[in-house]
């Protein structure tokens, strides 16, 4: 931050984030964030038609196969893993 005032220095870290990409949408009982339902989009994954986040993810899985590094589709698969493991492990 040596000649950079704060308000230039917040600008920067602000300018590589993304807030919106990560809130979270109720889709038919599934939550889903606006990044994930962008992937979703992008790939023709029919999400809506989904009764649980473990039917998006096979269908993500299904998608996976046709690609040779579907990295944004990995990635979201991983997250989408995650929040079912949350919400329906007993704790």
């Amino acid at each position: 931050m040596d000649n950079m005032s704060f308000d230039e220095y917040i600008k920067t870290i602000d300018s590589g984030l993304d807030f919106n990409s990560n809130i979270l949408n109720d889709v038919n009982g599934l939550f889903l964030s606006n990044k994930e339902i962008s992937v979703l989009k992008d790939y023709d994954i029919n999400y809506e038609t989904c009764n649980n986040l473990k039917e998006v993810i096979y269908l993500i899985e299904e998608k996976i196969d046709e690609y040779d590094s579907p990295d944004d589709l990995l990635e979201i698969s991983d997250s989408i893993s995650e929040r079912d493991y949350y919400a329906n492990t007993n704790k």
